[in-house]
């Protein structure tokens, strides 16, 4: 029979062996290591498996934050533990921006780094382990999270081009602890872990404690009640799936290449349904709001149908226009500005902040000019004679907000073409075609 200590990293091994096993075939391992506890732990298991098990290239990733002194001796530190297991080591040094949390200042340096040196379908190893779970879910509790945020920390989900991986949520502190101790390796301790300033120290060092002198099993039942929590949330991800299906019709613009849903399918849910649906719909373009903030949404969902609501949030807005939902990312906030003289109308003419405009088959001749809506403009229209482009923007359906934004070719002071629009975007014969591709940013619409 092993030993207690024997039996319990041979334990971690197989459990480390089942959770990473989807993703053996992976072109690489990578681990998020630290020098701490947790994360040497990790290390340690997957160099051991390597030497029996057919497994991707492995090598770690330290991201030095350098907010204390301490920690200018941990870079080299992780380089002696990855020499000695054989293991290749990056060190990333990354500058923090002072904020309103320096903790979630750090974490976004951190990802940042992380996904900077992920590459396509790599696997990034994050050593979080049940105890992490439990105190997040009490931290997002305490916060007023939804379901979502209580679903805690995933095992998986994608990074940049590859994915996070974190096995080892079913372990405990203690047994990691217990581990290394058997193991005999060597770790870093963080000064700043003590600090019960900060707010997950304080739910670590105090809070929790408490909670399993009282309910020794607390944090195994906690951290089971996320993973309820996790499949309630996949449940209700099936759900707008459902819903979204319907509004997912094509727009009269798809040159706009803005992501947009049709209302009407929308209107015909309860209001709960409503904001699930969106919730996963926004949520790869931004931060979702608070409960309070949600009336943003019933404010432009009521509002008039001559309105043009807006709904402002941290990475954009949305919009709603001729019975359809449009999400415009943060650039989309102001319209164009100036003029651009077009010397090359033959070569695409890129747009300050934009996109990209061109001219397809025979440039009309003179100087050209592209400028923006003042107001009062006229274009010559074949068989209609000379029109207001208000009343003809009117006509088209446009959405407003696309029409500061629309580019007009001048010739001097001639209106000559609208961009994009059907019968305004160059002359009845054809000669030719004013194209406008406008801009996107990578917040999801890429």
């Amino acid at each position: 029979m092993a030993e207690p200590g024997r039996a319990l990293v041979l334990k971690l091994e197989s459990a480390l062996l089942a959770a990473v096993a989807p993703w053996r075939a992976a072109p690489a391992w990578r681990v998020a290591f630290s020098g701490g506890l947790d994360s040497t732990v990790l290390l340690h298991l997957l160099v051991r498996l390597a030497r029996r098990e057919s497994l991707p290239p492995l090598s770690a990733i330290h991201v030095h934050h350098g907010l204390q002194p301490a920690a200018e001796a941990w870079p080299a530190h992780c380089q002696r533990t990855c020499n000695g297991l054989g293991v290749p080591l990056q060190v990333a040094r990354v500058q923090v921006t002072q904020g309103n949390s320096l903790e979630r200042a750090a974490r976004d340096a951190r990802y940042a780094a992380f996904i900077a040196r992920l590459g396509a379908d790599e696997v990034l190893m994050s050593a979080q382990h049940r105890d992490d779970q439990a105190e997040t879910l009490l931290f997002r509790l305490l916060r007023g999270a939804g379901v979502r945020g209580l679903a805690g920390m995933p095992a998986s989900r994608a990074l940049g081009e590859g994915v996070l991986l974190r096995p080892l949520l079913r372990v405990s502190r203690a047994e990691l602890e217990a581990c290394a101790r058997e193991l005999g390796v060597a770790w870093v301790e963080d000064p700043s872990n003590d600090d019960t300033d900060f707010s997950r120290n304080y739910l670590r060092r105090r809070i929790m404690p408490a909670l399993t002198q009282r309910w020794p099993r607390a944090v195994e039942s906690i951290t089971r009640s996320a993973e309820h929590l996790a499949e309630g949330e996949a449940l209700l991800g099936e759900l707008a799936q459902l819903d979204l299906q319907a509004a997912r019709t094509d727009s009269a613009f798809p040159w706009l290449r803005l992501p947009s849903l049709e209302l009407a399918p929308l209107m015909g849910l309860s209001p709960a349904r409503q904001r699930n649906a969106l919730r996963h719909w926004m949520a790869g373009f931004t931060a979702m709001p608070d409960s309070d903030h949600w009336a943003g949404w019933d404010d432009l969902r009521d509002a008039g149908a001559s309105a043009s609501p807006v709904w402002r949030l941290a990475g954009g807005d949305l919009r709603r226009a001729d019975g359809r939902l449009w999400w415009l990312p943060g650039q989309w906030s102001s319209p164009g500005a100036g003029s651009v003289r077009w010397a090359e109308p033959g070569q695409a003419l890129e747009l300050p902040g934009n996109g990209r405009l061109q001219l397809a088959g025979e440039p009309p001749a003179g100087p050209l000019e592209v400028r923006y809506r003042q107001g009062g403009e006229v274009l010559d229209v074949p068989g209609r004679g000379r029109r207001e482009l208000k009343r003809l923007l009117n006509e088209s359906g446009l959405p407003a907000f696309v029409r500061g934004r629309l580019p007009l070719l001048y010739r001097g002071p001639e209106l000559l073409a609208v961009a994009n629009l059907p019968g305004l975007a160059g002359p009845v014969d054809a000669r030719w075609r004013l194209r406008w591709t406008p801009p996107t940013n990578d917040q999801g619409l890429s």
